[in-house]
């Protein structure tokens, strides 16, 4: 069989009567048990409930016809999980072994949406514990390997739900965005993904990273699929008092692309900055406006998040204190222990002015001078990552080198705005290699329509690695 590459196929397959639900899920767990052994993308799969609803979903098909889907736009979608995500009577373990003893006793206010809208959850994904790494290495439940290539790292700190996508273990996955977790996964294992504004999509519910930073998103194969998620997760929800209803956007024939020369200076590798210039030139020959812009501030951006964030999770950790569930804070790993200590830091009396609050204030810099360029501009074209995807245990020992990797990707959260990560080629080692782009808080509809236009442009085709 083969598998859906975009919902509105598996649609089409389903209707013509080509698989049930039930046979299409006999097949997702038949690739997870032969591959996931050597990914390591899931912590759990819940193969009980998830062909219950598969069979419910046969069930309204057989009953509804097409219908169904006007009721259910995501009917029978298979979808997996980042594990910080609460799921009623499910094991959230935020990929640390304090948690290991955790069921949550409701729904994250985005799982019941998907539910709702009538997804089959086939399991929860793996993560850096936390949420805290950029490479999938500092999970308690082992390393997520990149499925291109098992040497290499999938990204973090959405490791496992990118790898899982990547790997053809679901049609569509869920993620957290607090520096770049979403948008470096889905540039290392090429696939879309978002993260939406600050704001846009409920934080209720999801394990709490950096409070202020945190942003919940999503990835898939294309970026049509993207906003069709997108639509049904969003919106104001009463126990987030953050969210907001995100008006539609007026889309345009062409856009203006801000192109940041700070961003292409030393560091950046040669073949993600040639690349970078080609899909730039596509833009262009599509009579897209392309504009040098200055974001002299963005050097700062990663000082700033590296002090405000760690402060954040100083904070948010301190409820783990084994008395009202889960373990004792002995079960913290090496990388929470550091940030715990950078941020009691940062916070404490005699370098909270010197430290947190300048940050914070250049943080409010930050977001402006980002705010007047888009005066100009519509969308700012970027790098995800400065470099392709790096070995397992290349940088793992050296911290702030593996900080580097989100430096083109925390001045989004920095500010709230959304940033689409889309895939645009293969490198000459065959590694994934992709772009983001950058909108006006709230402007997220723009992100899909540049990124749907690109994919036209690019005749973009869903790649998948080959597993061994």
């Amino acid at each position: 069989m083969d598998l859906p590459e975009d919902i509105e196929s598996q649609k089409k397959e389903i209707l013509k009567g080509s698989y049930s639900h039930a046979e299409l899920l006999d097949e997702y767990f038949e690739r997870i048990e032969k591959y996931d052994t050597n990914i390591n993308s899931f912590i759990c799969v819940l193969k009980e409930s998830a062909y219950k609803q598969a069979k419910y979903c046969d069930k309204l098909i057989s009953q509804l016809g097409n219908e169904a889907y006007n009721k259910y736009p995501l009917l029978g979608v298979v979808t997996s999980l980042k594990d910080l995500f609460s799921v009623k009577d499910v094991r959230t373990t935020a990929g640390s072994k304090l948690l290991s003893n955790y069921y949550s006793p409701y729904d994250a206010t985005v799982v019941s949406k998907l539910k709702y809208a009538g997804i089959i959850l086939i399991g929860k994904t793996n993560c850096d514990a936390w949420a805290h790494g950029s490479s999938g290495e500092n999970s308690d439940f082992g390393t997520t390997k990149n499925p291109w290539n098992y040497k290499f790292v999938s990204g973090g700190s959405s490791s496992g739900s990118s790898a899982s996508l990547a790997s053809n273990f679901c049609l569509i996955s869920t993620g957290t965005d607090t520096g770049g977790s979403i948008r470096l996964p889905a540039n290392f294992c090429g696939i879309v993904g978002m993260k939406p504004s600050y704001g846009a999509v409920s934080r209720y519910g999801i394990i709490a990273m950096a409070s202020s930073f945190d942003c919940v998103g999503h990835f898939s194969n294309n970026v049509t699929d993207s906003e069709k998620i997108f639509n049904i997760i969003k919106g104001k929800d009463k126990y987030d008092a953050t969210t907001t209803d995100v008006n539609r956007v007026v889309t345009k024939d062409r856009y203006t692309l801000g192109v940041p020369k700070d961003y292409f200076q030393k560091g950046l590798d040669k073949e993600i900055k040639d690349e970078l210039k080609r899909v730039i030139d596509i833009f262009e020959k599509n009579k897209f406006n392309l504009k040098e812009i200055d974001l002299p501030l963005s050097k700062y951006a990663i000082s700033v998040y590296y002090i405000i964030q760690p402060a954040e999770v100083s904070s948010n950790l301190a409820r783990y204190d084994g008395i009202r569930y889960g373990f004792d804070r002995s079960y913290f790993g090496s990388e929470a222990k550091r940030r715990i200590m950078l941020g009691t830091y940062s916070l404490s009396a005699g370098y909270y002015k010197k430290f947190y609050i300048k940050a914070l204030k250049v943080k409010s810099k930050i977001s402006e001078e980002l705010k007047k360029q888009f005066s100009d501009i519509d969308a700012i074209i970027s790098p995800v990552s400065p470099t392709l995807p790096f070995k397992i245990g290349e940088k793992i020992n050296d911290p702030l080198k593996m900080y580097l990797a989100d430096i083109f990707t925390v001045a989004a959260n920095i500010s709230g705005i959304p940033g689409l990560a889309i895939p645009s080629n293969i490198s000459s080692g065959g590694l994934p290699m992709g772009f983001q782009i950058l909108a006006d808080k709230y402007k997220d509809e723009m992100l899909f329509d540049i990124g749907k236009k690109f994919e036209i442009f690019n005749n973009s085709k869903i790649i998948k690695p080959k597993l061994i």
